[in-house]
């Protein structure tokens, strides 16, 4: 099975039916994590929790948190 980002997963959702807020929250939650990830798998030999950290900062900057915008 392949991963998904975010915005994949949402869209099959959106093809069936309305999305709810629950499933917003996930998708941006999953968004996070990947940009979390890819952060932490470009950061050898660096800390990994060192890079969590400024990926969550760089996140939370960037994207406002995890808040939902709709």
């Amino acid at each position: 099975m392949t991963k998904q980002t975010a915005v994949e997963w949402l869209s099959e959702i959106d093809k069936v039916r309305a999305i709810t807020i629950e499933e917003w929250e996930k998708a941006k939650a999953m968004e996070k994590e990947q940009i979390v990830n890819a952060w932490i798998d470009d950061s050898f030999p660096l800390d990994k929790e060192w890079v969590k950290q400024c990926a969550e900062q760089y996140y939370n900057e960037t994207y406002g948190g995890n808040k939902c915008q709709i």
